[in-house]
């Protein structure tokens, strides 16, 4: 059994190959078939976005997306080129090498390598949860911020305008005023039909409404071509894709090129991985098939290691590729297989067909990616939620548009970061009563009920580490001086998540502040992980084990028993069960209290 478990670990495959059916069979053989056809256009956009040649998009979705599936832990999740991907890799390869060129190619499929490594190392020391650190307001903010550039990049075949190479967003919209008479209109209607055939496609055809915009673009090509002549239309064609298997590759080994790639490496291992994580949760909150973070690492990095070998350059989930994959019916990962198999054949068939696909219609199609990637109603929602959230928006946002995606990313990742420690290193510390109307006694909130004159009921919530001493210790000071008269502290500790050294040092620190005083600290329902760090390090002794509680009545009974029987007898509060039992001394009258006249 431990060997069987060992297999399934390291070769998922074995797994769900057991289970196959002639059904299944039958079923992820159409969602292979259907995946195929659907990456054949957005291979070659994709690559248009990533600067690469138009096959590279299509090697890419191939090797990777079959071994992702083999060795991935998603049924569902197909890999290969995304827009993600591509606009990172574009936005720091393209200032490193000319797009397209020899060496651009070399450095992109060079990265995939190390973005495999980085991938495949972090699954191997199960390091899933590092992927959290990306949150959804710096998704959002990335992924408007790709839009902008994806459009920017896209504009020059678009409008038919030659834009300078390497000009940032702005740069490109001040040439675009100042040169607006250089529009090409054929070229722009060409684009703008294979944009209005794929949103009006998207309604009724699914996944292949690409494959239908597509169509639309190069027969009004053809026909523009037809009537005017290519030289006054200005329209240019791909050009015919070659018909090979995906050819042999060897990323670059050297240390330069390594320490070169380092940065963008890491950033987009990081939202690489959190892109394909995501996108199999989400999907499997459908199928109600468990995911692995860990082996998703593994086989997220397996395919773009062998990948690096095929051309490819990074690959990683797919959204809109996975969605139609378990829109298609797909039983198992072998479906996503199949696609990537299919395609090969697919593309010797088709490839010469290509020379007939203008670029504007692959402009027109990639702004419509770029309008879809901008999720207009969560930025509205974060935008009013939280204004922590907002400013991370924004900052990625305008990392990515004006600086770098990897900048804009682990900036991001920094500042959330930051925010998160600057809520934590603030606990919430607030006053407790117990409440008059409950049989119980429950502890409520109790700023505005009365409290007992000689004890404090504090309630401490989120966690209690060196990040947060300071600040607890300053509110714990300021209560022992506001209210002088409850010398005894009693410390609600159930929502402490965790408590480190520092911590538990601040508590002791209390208790001999509260000692000195003539009063007492308390602990009451103190979390197993906090009683680690207490028994182990020695503060529950010095504390007190009797100051210590696990129950309620346990607690309130024992400080009862403490405290001073004559302030007691005086309380008008009575707030405990314990105080009905103290006979109510009546104050003097003013004649017993009055002094004496002198003899």
């Amino acid at each position: 059994m431990k060997l069987q478990y060992q297999l399934n670990r390291f070769l998922p495959f074995l797994r769900w190959g057991r289970n196959m059916t002639r059904s299944s069979l039958r079923a992820d053989t159409i969602a292979g078939l259907t995946g195929a056809a659907i990456v054949l256009p957005q291979g070659v956009a994709f690559a248009a976005i990533a600067g690469m040649p138009p096959e590279y998009g299509l090697y890419t979705s191939m090797v990777p997306a079959v071994i992702a599936a083999l060795f991935g832990s998603s049924w569902h999740l197909v890999s290969g080129p995304t827009t993600a991907a591509s606009v990172i890799m574009f936005a720091s390869l393209s200032g490193m090498a000319a797009p397209g060129s020899e060496q651009y190619v070399a450095m992109a499929i060079t990265l995939a390598f190390m973005v495999g490594v980085l991938q495949l190392i972090m699954g191997m020391v199960r390091l899933g949860a590092l992927v959290n650190f990306i949150s959804h307001s710096v998704v959002v903010g990335f992924t408007a911020g790709a839009a902008c550039l994806i459009a920017a990049k896209q504009a020059e075949e678009f409008l038919g305008i030659i834009i300078p190479d390497g000009s940032h967003l702005i740069a490109t919209i001040q040439f675009l005023w100042v040169n607006w008479n250089e529009l090409h209109p054929l070229v722009s209607l060409v684009a703008i039909i294979t944009l209005l055939t794929g949103i009006l496609a998207q309604r009724h055809l699914g996944g292949m409404s690409m494959i239908a915009a597509m169509l639309a673009g190069s027969c009004a090509a053809a026909l523009f071509n037809l009537a005017f002549g290519e030289e006054t239309s200005g329209i240019r064609m791909i050009g015919a894709l070659p018909q090979q298997l995906p050819p042999l590759s060897m990323p670059q080994f050297s240390l330069d090129i390594f320490r070169q790639l380092s940065p963008l490496a890491l950033a987009m291992t990081l939202f690489a991985l959190t892109e394909a994580v995501s996108i199999a949760r989400s999907i499997s909150l459908k199928s109600g098939q468990p995911i692995s973070g860990n082996q998703e690492f593994i086989g997220q990095g397996l395919s773009n290691i062998f990948g690096s070998f095929f051309s490819s350059y990074v690959a990683t989930g797919s959204f809109n590729r996975s969605g139609a994959n378990y829109d298609a019916g797909a039983r198992t990962p072998l479906a996503a297989a199949l696609a990537g198999v299919l395609l090969i054949a697919l593309v010797l068939m088709v490839a010469p067909l290509t020379s007939y696909l203008p670029k504007a219609a692959v402009a027109g199609l990639l702004f419509l990616v770029a309008w879809r990637l901008i999720n207009f109603s969560q930025i509205r929602k974060i935008l009013r939620a939280d204004s922590n959230e907002a400013v991370i928006l924004a900052v990625v946002f305008f990392g990515t548009v004006f600086f770098s995606i990897e900048f804009a990313i682990l900036a991001g990742v920094i500042l959330s970061l930051m925010i998160f420690l600057r809520k934590t290193s603030r606990p919430r510390l607030s006053p407790r009563v117990p409440d008059p109307e409950s049989k119980t006694r429950k502890f409520i909130y109790g700023q505005f009920l009365p409290e007992c004159p000689q004890l404090k009921l504090l309630r401490l919530d989120d966690s209690l580490y060196f990040g947060s001493v300071s600040y607890v210790g300053e509110l714990l000071r300021r209560y022992r001086e506001h209210y002088p008269e409850q010398k005894h502290l009693f410390l609600m500790t159930k929502g402490i998540s965790q408590v480190d050294v520092a911590g538990a040092e601040l508590l002791v620190a209390e208790a001999r502040e509260r000692r000195n005083i003539g009063g007492d600290l308390y602990i009451y329902r103190l979390r197993d992980t906090a009683a680690k760090v207490f028994n182990r390090g020695g503060y529950a002794d010095e504390i007190g084990e009797a100051n210590i509680f696990d129950g309620k009545l346990d607690a309130i009974s024992s400080i009862f028993g403490r405290l001073d029987k004559n302030i007691c007898a005086r309380c008008e509060n009575r707030i405990f069960l314990e105080c009905q039992t103290i006979d109510k001394i009546e104050p003097e009258s003013d004649a017993k209290i009055k002094p004496q006249a002198d003899a």
